[in-house]
């Protein structure tokens, strides 16, 4: 007992005053054991020996501590406590998706920048409603541990804040249109019927819906198909004044707009040169343009499909004429099934006889046919854009109550655009784009979480699954097996 600690040896002779016998101490470096010893007499080694039983831990300020309950206070503290479980990959690869945005957002959006920040990024996923922004936002990852205000009556000032801030919103669009040579312009509405907003007017629509409409402009860079620019007009506004309404707000000068046939007219063409904008418009199918003959002199190969193709210049515009052979055999084909059952004449059989598979472009600037093709067809990736556009756009479009909201609520839209295309990019760059789609990346990335402890916390384990994905993605997200 000469190397045990005093308060050790007291409470030894305490337990032998209580009558307590075979008591035995001994301390490992600061920890101090307590054992039942007793000998007895071994009859085949004709000595005694010694036999010591295990009974607990002796601690200064416990006490004595039993065997059991000191393997049940080991237990325990080797686990610790679970304060929350959030989704980390899928937090981490949103955040991703909008850092090269964020910095536009904090010097547009001082006030409110993280409301507009988070609430974007919660909608990439789909149609998140303000009364469910806030839970969402509990189930991710804080991995910038920002502090939102995400509300309902929080999220519905920052709509009509973001809606008057038009400068903040132009300083967005200013730096995305200044990333894009190329230019695709489309028109979509949503429907309100909210009486406050006055931009909801009846008009026009491809679904021929007489409700109070909101069109939507959208521009998207060509060549990478990410939004550039986003603008809400009257309802009541045709095609052709959104057009050029959306163009005056912008400098836009030097670069090649993408137009469908909706805005096909002298009137568009006059407007453009008189900015000096380039465009690309596919014709009418009843212009006049079409009487134009051009011989089809030339071919590429599209998709593995057979394009002929030949153009000439008439008045100062380029006329471009592609005839699709796999179109021109499905059209003919239609054709005559309407002609057997008599749903048109020979005479009108032969006028569109004339037009089936071709397609035919006009341009203020010269370039190869096969250039031209590739141009038009990169407005159907922008359209699929706008597609998924409309579906975020549909959030809380009911309890909208005036314009400056209607304008915060498409900006947003458009913001979670930008963010889901950069994640269709990358699908995209890595080969996986045919395999998954964004939101399949989301949820699958959305199966490991973040464990926050008591002083601390940790990503639980990731599948391979999603280490290949991580891999092929060419991003460093999950921490290596090694730390």
């Amino acid at each position: 007992m000469t190397n045990m600690e005093q308060w050790a040896k007291d409470w030894l002779e305490g337990q032998r005053n209580k009558g307590v016998k075979c008591l035995e101490i001994k301390q490992r470096g600061e920890k101090h054991y307590v054992y039942h010893s007793t000998t007895h007499w071994d009859r085949e080694q004709r000595k005694a020996i010694k036999s010591s039983k295990y009974l607990g831990r002796l601690d200064p300020k416990q006490g004595f501590i039993e065997r059991d309950k000191e393997a049940a206070q080991s237990k325990k503290a080797a686990i610790p406590e679970v304060r929350s479980v959030t989704e980390y990959g899928n937090s981490i690869l949103l955040h991703e998706s909008m850092k090269d945005i964020k910095p536009l957002l904090m010097e547009g959006f001082p006030d409110n920048w993280e409301e507009v920040y988070a609430l974007s990024m919660l909608r990439v996923t789909g149609n998140t409603p303000l009364k469910r922004a806030e839970s969402s936002w509990q189930k991710l990852y804080n991995v910038e541990s920002l502090a939102p205000d995400l509300t309902p009556n929080g999220l519905s000032k920052m709509l009509h804040n973001v809606g008057i801030n038009r400068e903040g919103q132009e300083l967005v669009f200013r730096s995305l249109l200044d990333q894009s040579p190329q230019l695709v312009y489309d028109l979509s509405c949503m429907f309100s019927r909210s009486m406050n907003i006055s931009l909801a007017e009846k008009g026009y629509n491809k679904d021929k819906i007489h409700v109070p409409q909101i069109n939507i402009a959208l521009l998207c860079n060509a060549d990478s198909g990410l939004p550039t620019m986003i603008r809400s007009l009257p309802g009541s506004v045709k095609d052709i004044a959104t057009l050029c309404n959306s163009i005056l707000e912008l400098d836009i000068r030097n670069k090649m707009l993408l137009l469908d046939r909706g805005f096909f007219s002298e009137d568009v063409f006059l407007f453009l040169d008189g900015r000096k904008i380039s465009y690309l418009i596919p014709a009418r199918r009843n212009s006049h343009y079409y009487e134009t003959r051009i011989h089809l002199n030339s071919h590429f190969r599209y998709h593995g499909r057979l394009i002929k193709c030949g153009s000439r210049m008439v008045d100062n515009k380029y006329l471009y004429l592609f005839e699709d052979q796999v179109l021109l055999f499905e059209e003919q084909n239609t054709l005559y099934e309407k002609l057997d059952a008599k749903e048109i004449t020979k005479s009108e059989l032969q006028e569109d006889m004339k037009k089936a598979g071709r397609i035919l472009m006009l341009s203020n600037k010269e370039m190869s046919e096969k250039e031209a093709y590739e141009l038009y067809k990169r407005r159907e990736t922008v359209e699929k854009r706008f597609d998924t556009y409309k579906s975020t756009l549909s959030a809380d479009r009911l309890y909208l109550q005036d314009n400056e909201s209607v304008f915060g609520h498409v900006f947003i839209a458009f913001l979670s655009l930008f963010a889901y295309c950069k994640l269709e990019m990358l699908l995209k760059k890595a080969n996986l784009n045919k395999k998954m789609t964004t939101i399949d990346l989301l949820f699958e990335f959305g199966k490991v979480y973040h464990v926050e402890f008591g002083e601390g916390g940790r990503v639980m384990e990731v599948p391979k699954k999603i280490r290949d994905i991580e891999a092929k993605l060419g991003l460093s997200i999950f921490p290596t097996q090694e730390s």
